[in-house]
């Protein structure tokens, strides 16, 4: 496939429409990797129940183990497909992070459990840096801020179908689901199951996973691997594939990039946090159960966040003919506005107000997405795109998703026993005793337990949003010296 001038401007690799069916399909990949990663936290209550965990105990399983994997591995996959065929390590890892899906849903316990969240987390680390990489090379500059916008839209829209699929199935018994497969003439494959005795969120990691496998060939027979650097400006001859080494010496010298990478991980701090407890607090709070958090705040809030991570690419791509830096102040101005609305919604007690509080802090929050890929490969060379976005995904990885999951659960933890202290109990209650099933607590003590717990989490999940501040800071400190260090020419490319 050849490329395309217009007025004697490069546009891109490909025809104008396969570019965009080549971006929907990857921002589809990218939704996929999010519905497998999400998909835990739609169904963290009843894994909760299942397995007996604190709060402490569940954010250390959904968020350590899972972040240094995708570290660890993220950085040999993206020198990888900084030097192999980008579409063929993209299938392959589809296809790894699909089959350890479908795995959660046979966990014996917490240990076999946080195995394959492991196999996930190895998978997923496969995703982001190669298809950066192509779309840099499929879509000019001054044309990447609304596309790698389209394609962070993934990350929402993963959670709308996670929720949407994750919720109503996990409040389904498994006899339910038994007699739904007798009902298509399916039961005699599954006959050697007791459907009774399988809960729901079991089911829906199965449902979730096995599509990833037909999504993965799809990739594989229908994206052509461009040639690297293609869609750049003044491109020149074709160069040696990169050394790490190199790929790091450009990054060395760019602290617009350091700064924005320090940025995107204290919003993943509070997002992967406040994701990992957003249906427990919902059900806690305000009693909804498994499918009602999922249907009506889990789904439509995701999908409010995936307009806001395309408003945020949009709104970056007019204001930066006229404002260069665009593409780091925009980001940190919907963070702060991100703070109070989230606050509010966390303490106010009408579901609609809290539903609207809480879509205008997603919205605001998640117009940052787009911008962390948009400087992360436009500081670099096409040769070190990867490397580079991989760079920014382990330091996001290892303190967004490392550590934000176990804040919230260890201060939710905290302030649980600060309510207990306060109720006078402190001596005879603790959060594990509170949530064990065979307690022999009596009733006054259980209402304790129960007030003592959502607002542990409650006070927990309003201390971790209050990092967007800082996180805002770091986006405005990388606009300082941004206009320097891109390569890319985003104003008239």
């Amino acid at each position: 496939m050849n490329s395309t001038l217009k007025n004697g401007h490069l546009t891109g690799f490909g025809t104008s429409g396969y570019r965009h069916y080549v971006l929907l399909l990857l921002m589809l990949v990218y939704t996929l990797n999010f519905v497998d990663r999400t998909l835990i936290a739609v169904v963290a209550q009843p894994i909760i129940t299942s397995f007996g965990l604190t709060d402490s105990q569940w954010g250390l399983l959904y968020g350590p183990p899972f972040a240094i994997f995708y570290a660890v591995m993220g950085l040999p996959i993206a020198l990888w497909a900084d030097r192999s065929n980008r579409v063929k390590i993209i299938t392959i890892c589809i296809i790894l992070w699909s089959i350890m899906t479908a795995l959660c849903g046979f966990a014996a316990g917490f240990l076999t459990l946080l195995f394959f969240r492991i196999g996930v987390a190895v998978g997923e680390a496969g995703c982001t840096p190669p298809a950066n990489s192509i779309i840099g090379d499929y879509f000019i500059a001054r044309k990447r801020a609304t596309a790698l916008g389209v394609y962070s839209m993934g990350v929402t829209l993963g959670g709308v179908l996670a929720n949407v699929f994750g919720g109503p199935i996990a409040q389904m018994h498994g006899s339910d689901i038994g007699a739904w497969v007798s009902s298509i003439g399916l039961g005699g494959l599954f006959s050697a199951l007791d459907w009774a005795s399988i809960e729901g969120w079991r089911i829906a990691f199965v449902v979730v996973g096995v599509p990833g496998v037909v999504i993965a060939l799809i990739v594989l027979m229908t994206i052509k691997e461009p040639p690297r650097g293609y869609s750049d400006l003044h491109r020149s001859t074709p160069q040696a594939r990169i050394h790490w080494s190199e790929a790091f010496q450009e990054l060395k010298g760019k602290p617009s990039f350091w700064w924005m990478a320090v940025g995107a991980s204290l919003v993943a701090f509070v997002g992967y946090g406040l994701v990992s407890f957003q249906a427990p607090f919902l059900q806690r709070e305000h009693g909804l159960e498994v499918r009602d958090a999922a249907i009506n705040f889990g789904a439509p809030l995701s999908f409010l966040a995936a307009i806001g991570t395309f408003l945020g690419g949009y709104i970056t791509e007019k204001l930066t003919p006229r404002w260069p830096t665009a593409v780091a102040w925009v980001p940190a101005v919907g963070l702060l506005i991100a703070v109070p609305a989230y606050i509010g919604a966390f303490y106010l007690d009408d579901l609609k107000l809290i539903f609207l509080f809480w879509g205008i802090g997603a919205m605001c929050h998640y117009a940052y997405l787009g911008a962390q890929y948009n400087i992360g490969q436009g500081v670099v060379s096409h040769r070190s795109r990867a490397t580079a976005i991989a760079t920014l995904l382990i330091l996001v990885s290892l303190i967004g998703n490392g550590i934000g999951p176990y804040f919230v659960g260890f201060m939710s933890d905290f302030f649980m026993i600060s309510q207990l202290d306060a109720s006078g109990f402190a001596s005879e209650l603790s959060p594990a005793l509170c949530l064990a099933k065979d307690s022999g607590l009596d009733e006054a003590q259980q209402a304790i337990c129960t007030e003592a717990n959502s607002t542990g989490l409650k006070q927990a999940m309003a201390v971790t949003v209050c990092w967007f501040i800082l996180a805002a800071a770091c986006f405005m400190m990388s606009a300082r010296t941004l206009k320097r260090d891109f390569v890319a020419e985003l104003e008239h490319s």
